[in-house]
């Protein structure tokens, strides 16, 4: 296809690629991490993307926020400091601003230019930026975790790129180990995890080190992700504390609005598909 016409991310190894039809690129520049690209599209509306792959778009982020946010806060018994280590777009933090018991909330991305872009070019993502609540930082959110007191955070939510060049770190035992030390009694990390569809490998090798880091409690949730490759993604949540159960009450009786998030989304995303069950020996 015309390049000039479609922008089209392919799937290294899975055989498989995901084009977009585009009117025009709005911006592109190299920051000091990474190349970021904007353009408009004919259904989408903006789309953002950094070192070729795909990150946020106007027409489907909802799916990608929403989980990465509500099911681990509605499982907390009480949250009230939350840290995003990335998450420069700000969408998450919006969703995470949405609940009450929320009394900070700081953003750690390493890269400026992701935000300043946003605010520009996915204004509605920034809505909560001013927020009393809440805090942008941009430094190194492996530092932060690793130089952090204990008893600092309730939820650390990893809302990264994939794990090559600055969010490598990311995905180690190193870093789930920072994560633990630095939450408090029920604590929990939530963090992107991939398609269980084309990164299977890197699944288990996630949920190894979230385990060997400490973590006795682990859960993986399944959503659509529509831009994201195989369209079918996950959000991984390590805890200190059992996530057996959740505040089914406060999630039916939410006082926000969402598109995608509700209780009997969240019910049927803790559903554990066979291959992955057999894969990871979960009952």
């Amino acid at each position: 296809m015309n390049p000039s016409e479609w922008f089209t991310e392919q799937a290294a190894g899975a055989g498989s690629a995901f084009s977009l039809k585009i009117k025009q690129k709005l911006h592109e520049e190299q920051s000091d991490f990474q190349f970021l690209e904007i353009y408009e599209t004919e259904t989408f509306g903006n789309l953002m993307v950094i070192d070729g792959c795909t990150m946020v778009s106007t027409r489907d982020n909802f799916f990608y926020h929403e989980m990465m946010s509500h099911p681990a806060l509605f499982t907390h018994p009480a949250p009230k400091r939350v840290w995003i280590i990335g998450g420069g777009d700000c969408g998450t933090l919006k969703e995470v601003l949405k609940h009450d018991s929320v009394e900070q909330a700081i953003q750690i991305d390493i890269d400026e230019r992701v935000t300043r872009l946003a605010e520009i070019y996915f204004p509605e993502l920034c809505e909560s930026n001013n927020d009393p609540r809440a805090e942008l930082k941009f430094i190194d959110g492996i530092k932060w975790v690793k130089d952090a007191e204990p008893n600092s955070v309730d939820i650390i939510i990893v809302d990264s790129t994939d794990p090559v060049g600055p969010a490598e770190g990311l995905f180690s035992k190193a870093f789930y180990r920072d994560c633990f030390n630095c939450l408090s009694e029920h604590g929990m990390v939530v963090q992107q995890s991939e398609s269980a569809l084309f990164h299977l490998k890197l699944l288990g090798e996630m949920r190894d080190a979230m385990g060997s880091a400490g973590f006795d409690h682990l859960q993986t949730l399944f959503f659509p992700q529509c831009l994201y490759p195989s369209g079918w993604w996950s959000a991984t949540i390590a805890s200190k504390a059992s996530l057996a159960k959740f505040r089914e009450l406060d999630s039916a009786n939410k006082p926000f609005d969402t598109t995608y998030y509700n209780i009997d989304i969240h019910r049927a995303a803790l559903a554990q598909p066979e291959f992955f069950k057999k894969a990871f020996s979960l009952s």
